[in-house]
């Protein structure tokens, strides 16, 4: 009945997903490569969670 008030799993994800992006990238421009291949990884995990929620919501 009040399932508008849940919130959306999914659009949390996103917005981590584009966060670490963008520490990434951050981490690159410094020159700190390591950080970034770590964050990089770390945003390629939460890419598939993403991608695994979204599967499960279209069935």
């Amino acid at each position: 009945m009040f399932s508008f008030f849940k919130k959306d799993p999914l659009k949390a994800l996103n917005k981590q997903y584009l966060q670490k992006l963008e520490e990434a990238m951050h981490a690159q421009r410094n020159g700190d490569i390591r950080s970034y291949s770590m964050l990089t990884s770390e945003a390629e995990d939460i890419l598939k969670k993403i991608e695994a929620l979204d599967k499960t919501m279209k069935n």
